[in-house]
């Protein structure tokens, strides 16, 4: 099943979405929101797959650039960094040591969750000089999770899955680290995929807490990035999930994230996909293999007109999520 918001008020228009993204149907007879239904999944869900099977005999026209974020403000919003080789790298860079216990136990930041972004939503940024980057990863949306769930038991609260762009600011992070209480500036509002869909409609490619399917960003048209969601990651979702709710229970509607997707290439830092590679999620990495190769970097951060658009294809070549498309532009504040 496939579940989108159409943007109408704050929380959205709640839909069912055809599996091939062409058609869908309004869900507020059901759930007028996917906040609501995700509140009461167990009630709810049986009566949206139904309503999914009304689309194979009709259902208006479906276009992302009606779409809000599948959730557009959400209760929790945390992003762990399961693919620890991005991190190793970017520590390497500027010649710090990485600590053993990220190899065993999860990085994860809690991002700001109240105003998210839909997947045409332009990135505005008042400065280009902060550092603008995109970071291409997969989310999951969870149930009600208990406190102290263990890492298996977790798995079974996974309602949905997503795609984001957890756009970041990436030269005012040095700064606020510093200060050694985490991100705040530096990480504005997050873009979504089109749709959220659930484990079922991956199939086999969702297995072990793992998305199995590369995830394609195309910076300006060119292609950047196609590493595989579901290899060089250390945590499963499973792990970030009973590591989020160690101290604390998640309410329904939990958005938690992959951190950027990054493979390894033979034991090293990987290429970019013009020389034969699987390329990178984020300028920050191919940044930092600049460095570490040439002693600086080469590549600049995005500027305002750039474009960035983020997709997962299942083999057939079909998007599965809907493509995040983003424009960068500046933003004027009120005077």
């Amino acid at each position: 099943m496939k579940l989108a918001s159409l943007k109408a008020g704050r929380d959205g228009e709640l839909v069912v979405v055809s599996g091939d993204l062409k058609k869908c149907l309004p869900a507020g007879a059901i759930a007028p929101t996917l906040q609501a239904a995700l509140d009461a999944w167990d009630l709810f869900e049986p009566e949206l797959k139904k309503l999914g099977r009304d689309l194979e005999i009709g259902g208006r026209d479906f276009g992302p650039a009606e779409c809000a974020a599948p959730l557009p403000r959400a209760y929790q919003w945390a992003d762990g960094s399961a693919y620890v080789n991005h991190v190793e790298l970017v520590r390497k860079a500027r010649g710090a040591e990485m600590p053993e216990s990220f190899w065993t136990d999860p990085l994860m930041y809690q991002g700001g969750s109240d105003a998210l972004l839909g997947p045409r939503d332009a990135i505005q940024v008042a400065d280009a000089a902060w550092g603008i980057d995109f970071e291409a990863e997969v989310t999951v949306v969870t149930g009600d999770v208990p406190m102290g769930v263990g890492p298996e038991a977790a798995l079974d609260h996974i309602r949905l899955i997503m795609l984001v762009n957890d756009v970041s600011l990436r030269n005012l992070i040095p700064g606020e680290l510093a200060k050694g209480f985490g991100f705040f500036q530096s990480k504005p509002s997050s873009a979504f995929s089109p749709v959220a869909v659930t484990p079922d409609e991956l199939g086999d490619h969702w297995r072990d807490g793992k998305l199995h399917l590369p995830l394609l960003s195309t910076l300006n048209g060119k292609a950047f990035g196609k590493p595989d969601a579901g290899i060089d990651m250390t945590f499963d979702f499973g792990r970030l999930i009973a590591h989020a709710a160690r101290t604390r229970p998640l309410s329904a509607g939990t958005i938690i994230g992959s951190g950027t997707i990054s493979n390894k290439l033979d034991d090293g830092p990987g290429r970019t996909i013009a020389n034969g590679g699987v390329g990178y999620s984020c300028l920050a990495e191919l940044r930092t293999i600049e460095t570490i190769e040439h002693g600086e970097p080469k590549t600049p951060f995005m500027q305002y007109g750039d474009r960035i658009r983020i997709e997962m294809l299942d083999p057939d070549g079909a998007s599965i999520f809907g493509a995040i498309e983003q424009t960068v532009e500046r933003y004027e504040p009120p005077a």
